[in-house]
């Protein structure tokens, strides 16, 4: 009589469904980190712009920044980094470095229309502020605003 060798039908379905309820429980959860480590670089992205602003806001002897892509703030931050955040509970961001820049503050804190990217807010009566923060109002994984990141 041969020996014969090799696995079952039965044995390699057990198999494959072992695999697919591994996968169908570890996708969710790798998907979920790698948005909590975009949101960590977010945060920390504005407050290395914030920092930038605060150092010009000192050299410039209590002015901020008329506006953040110029080549005189440059010396502060050569670049402005992306948004990381990819929204992932809302209507997507496209992880933009665009800056808008605001004079009159809006009711609605972090939507200005449907661009993303970055918010700078400076009012133009009152050069005593320098507001930036991400231009989203929807929550991240904690339901935290992205808006509001930066000011927690």
């Amino acid at each position: 009589m041969k020996n014969k060798k090799g696995f079952t039908l039965i044995e390699l379905m057990i198999v494959v469904a072992i695999i697919g309820i591994l996968s169908a429980v570890a996708i969710p959860r790798f998907a979920d980190m790698l948005e909590k480590a975009r949101e960590g670089a977010t945060k920390g992205n504005i407050g290395a712009i914030k920092s930038s602003i605060s150092i010009y806001y000192g050299d410039q002897m209590g002015i901020w920044p008329d506006d953040l892509t110029t080549p005189h703030y440059a010396n502060y931050m050569p670049v402005i980094p992306q948004v990381k955040v990819t929204c992932p509970h809302g209507n997507k961001l496209s992880g933009s470095s665009n800056v808008i820049l605001m004079t009159q503050k809006s009711v609605d804190i972090g939507v200005a229309s449907t661009d993303d990217g970055w918010r700078y807010f400076i009012d133009a009566n009152n050069r005593g502020t320098g507001e930036f923060y991400v231009n989203n109002g929807q929550p991240d994984t904690r339901g935290l605003l992205y808006s509001r990141y930066g000011y927690e």
